[in-house]
């Protein structure tokens, strides 16, 4: 009878074990996460929405389809707290009024085209200026950041995710040909965030597409971002000029600031007399990846934060990409808990072909014709040590 009452309980404690989890897993009260209805609204008379995935050990994203901007990203740290470690905003009309890269999908060119202009087969194309009159960055005045993608929710073989399909015309803030893109955002079981980017277009046009999320793998609100260790796989980097322009040298990063090829604090080298560092009032360079075949899914750069022991590697098909360590935030973008995001607050790593590569024929191209399909995958996975 003992036995009887014993396997009695042991499977009503399983039981509600089971329960206690399915309710944890479907709830989404969590501190911090914004709410979906705070994204209903109207831009360009398209409807604005949020849409939240999750995975089985409590990895949540949150998506609007405005720029397909990641909103929130939580993680555990080493204690199994979950933290958001993405910059963003809590409703639709702060991301309106505010920083439009926060999290977006950035294109058509991802980066810096010099003095907005390029040619392509002979003809001659000039796209806005809107980075202080000199370049075109991200696309232009209203680029893939500015736009209202289709969403939807969708369940792949590696995990949910979020699908994110935008049409953009021939002419799109001066670029060539109707392109067609595809973003899917996937949430996978082994804690990583798949970004998976596809294009088609129907005249030759040029591509750069990348993931403009700043992160701080303390928390969004944590501050400083100084201390976070980081590893770039690059062996070289592209030297800019006055206005972040690449000037087409091939660098060794053998003896500068800008060697990651082993950890380095960010801000260790940060402030040395660079004329680099200088330049781009800290880094904001496109760093060359290691890769032996090109266009392998490889390791491109790894971070660890010591205080919570989140460790993030991203790995990507693209050859290139960005760190930025937010030199230009200043403390007015007020972002998610009314918290103000000051210098060096967050850090991008940018997946993506090079800065100003249409004027540039000694880089990898960026030409995409018809017949032909922009492919490439980013990978961010999430650990603890």
């Amino acid at each position: 009878m003992n036995r009887i009452i014993f396997i009695f309980l042991l499977v009503l404690l399983v039981s509600c074990q089971q329960k206690t989890k399915k309710i944890r897993d479907e709830s989404t009260d969590i501190t911090g996460m914004v709410k979906k209805e705070d994204f209903q609204g109207t831009h360009k008379e398209e409807q604005t929405d949020l849409i939240t995935i999750k995975n089985v050990n409590g990895l949540i994203l949150q998506v609007t389809n405005y720029g397909g901007k990641i909103v929130t990203l939580f993680v555990p740290d080493k204690d199994g707290n979950m933290g958001d470690i993405v910059f963003g905003y809590e409703n639709i009309q702060e991301y309106l009024d505010g920083n439009r890269s926060f999290g977006a999908i950035v294109g058509r060119y991802a980066n810096r085209i010099a003095a907005g202009t390029f040619a392509l087969d002979g003809i001659q194309y000039q796209l806005p200026l809107n980075e202080g009159g000199k370049n075109t960055l991200h696309g232009g005045n209203s680029g893939f950041d500015d736009a209202v993608w289709n969403a939807e929710k969708i369940n792949s073989a590696e995990g949910e995710a979020v699908k994110l399909i935008l049409q953009s015309p021939d002419g799109d803030q001066g670029f060539p040909g109707n392109l067609t893109v595809e973003v899917i955002y996937t949430l996978t079981d082994n804690d990583e965030l798949i970004v998976d980017y596809k294009a088609v277009t129907d005249k030759p046009t040029v591509i750069n597409l990348s993931q403009h999320s700043y992160f701080n793998l303390a928390g969004h609100a944590s501050g400083s971002i100084l201390d976070h260790e980081l590893m770039i796989n690059a062996d070289k980097f592209t030297p800019v000029n006055k206005n972040l322009i690449p000037t087409g040298e091939f660098r060794s990063v053998e003896g500068s600031p800008f060697d990651f090829r082993t950890p380095h604090k960010i801000g260790e080298r940060i402030d040395d007399e660079n004329e680099q560092l200088k330049i781009g009032r800290g880094y904001d360079h496109n760093f060359i990846l290691n890769k032996e075949t090109p266009g392998d899914l490889s390791l491109a750069a790894s971070v660890f934060e010591n205080s919570t022991g989140r460790f993030m590697e991203v790995f990507t098909t693209h050859p290139a990409i960005q760190l930025y360590t937010g030199n230009f935030l200043d403390g007015s973008a007020m972002g998610k808990g009314n918290v103000a995001y000051n210098l060096r607050t967050g850090f991008c790593l940018e997946t993506q072909h090079y800065p100003d590569s249409p004027n540039h024929p000694e880089f990898p191209s960026t030409v995409l014709r018809p017949g032909e399909e922009y492919k490439h995958r980013t990978i961010f996975k999430f650990s603890v040590k």
